[in-house]
């Protein structure tokens, strides 16, 4: 039952991305076909929804988002996003884009980075530099705001690269390789940047060639090869092998399991089933590991994201939530919600206190390192300078005895 209402809400869900035999050829000089990049391909992409287009190098995916982006103006077939051309410019300022690589101005810092791409949507002062800073803290780099962009490195690069293509708070995002670069860390929180993204309602489109990344996070994947699609549909339809059973219990006791592997004798073969212990992924153990860390309140200079989302981002679903509580208590289905006591609030207050002075003396402390780091810099870039002129006036005083010398 419950399947079949989630059926009827996805069909309800208006089409974000509607493609009907889109086709893409590339021509030589001459005007002769040369390449047909995408053949004839039909798919949709629903409000909502979190979609992994896959496929070798030269399968068609990078041809397929610069057509939706207007960037490739299809050779055949229909393509349509949000109801209109790609190559309309009403919607550009609805969709967000990371590159496969990541274009900055190494020259600028990662404030103005951000500031600079908000400045393009006509955004005031005050949006932009809120837009700024909650970007900043979500992606971890919030202590490297005043850092040239050209000093990063390339996980630090990509994280700037995916806060630019939310700096318009997009309805739809489109993710070319979003996890390059990063470390397993940043891959995580990628990962659940774009499943807050999902609960937010935006609709996101990734390409990867990491398929465990794109099984965390998509509900549908669509497979091309040869420009065709070879393969849609979500995940759980795909994957599930309908022929075999996995049961899952805690470590059975020596008598329990010899119960059940002569039940199992008995009716399969032994080389039909398997018995093992289940093992987590490397990615969880890493995980694991970093976590404990961060509970023991390791040092470390890398990026530390914040783990929410930016407020900006979540406006209006904290919007809808707020209104569907206050209708849930008033229809009596939720009880009202009990004030809390004034010594827990002050004890709240305190610890938040605490909590922005642990903060605000672990910023100094990085602004004093920078600092500290380049005046050294200084300081031996003006005792290499004095360097080299002694040795310039070594080398004439040599010389004049030389000459003296041969005289």
């Amino acid at each position: 039952m419950e399947t079949t209402a989630n059926a009827v809400a996805d069909d309800v869900r208006p089409p974000v991305v509607s493609a009907v035999g889109l086709l893409k050829i590339f021509r030589d000089f001459w005007n002769r076909p040369k390449a047909k990049a995408v053949n004839d391909i039909d798919f949709e992409v629903r409000e909502g929804e979190v979609l992994g287009l896959l496929g070798p190098n030269g399968s068609g995916k990078s041809t397929t988002v610069k057509m939706l982006l207007g960037l490739l103006y299809p050779t055949g077939g229909r393509l349509t996003v949000f109801g209109k051309s790609p190559r309309d410019v009403s919607i550009k300022k609805r969709i967000g884009y990371l590159p496969e690589e990541t274009y900055l101005y190494k020259y600028l810092t990662a404030f103005e980075t951000l500031d600079f791409f908000a400045s393009l949507f006509n955004l005031s002062k005050a949006d932009r530099t809120k837009r700024c800073e909650q970007l900043l803290d979500m992606v971890g780099l919030a202590h490297a705001r005043n850092r040239p962009v050209g000093e990063f490195s390339k996980g630090m690069a990509r994280r700037i690269g995916l806060a630019q293509a939310m700096i318009n708070d997009p309805a739809l995002l489109i993710l070319d390789e979003p996890t390059s670069g990063l470390d397993p860390l940043g891959c995580r929180e990628v990962k659940d940047l774009i499943q807050m993204l999902k609960k937010r309602g935006k609709t996101v489109i990734v390409t990867s060639h990491l398929l465990s990344d794109v099984e965390d996070v998509c509900d549908r994947v669509i497979i091309l090869y040869g420009g065709k699609i070879r393969a849609q549909g979500a995940l759980n339809d795909l994957l599930s092998i309908e022929k075999k059973e996995r049961i899952t219990t805690p470590a059975l006791p020596p008598d329990v399991m010899k119960k059940v592997l002569s039940v199992l004798r008995e009716n399969l073969k032994d080389d039909e089933f398997r018995v093992d212990h289940p093992r987590m992924s490397l990615e969880e153990f890493f995980l694991d590991v970093v976590n404990k860390a961060r509970v023991e309140h390791v040092e470390t200079f890398g990026a530390r994201s914040s783990g929410h989302i930016a407020e900006y981002l979540s406006a209006g679903s904290e919007e809808k939530n707020a209104d569907g509580a206050l209708l849930d208590r008033l229809a009596g289905r939720v009880p009202e919600p009990a004030a809390p006591e004034p010594e827990k609030v002050d004890a709240a207050k305190e610890k938040e206190k605490a909590e922005e002075k642990k903060i605000l003396q672990s910023l100094s402390k990085d602004r004093e390192a920078e600092e500290s780091a380049r005046k050294a810099q200084e300081e031996l870039q003006a005792a290499r300078a004095k360097l080299s002129d002694a040795n310039d006036k070594l080398k004439d005083l040599l010389g004049s005895r030389g000459k003296k010398d041969g005289e």
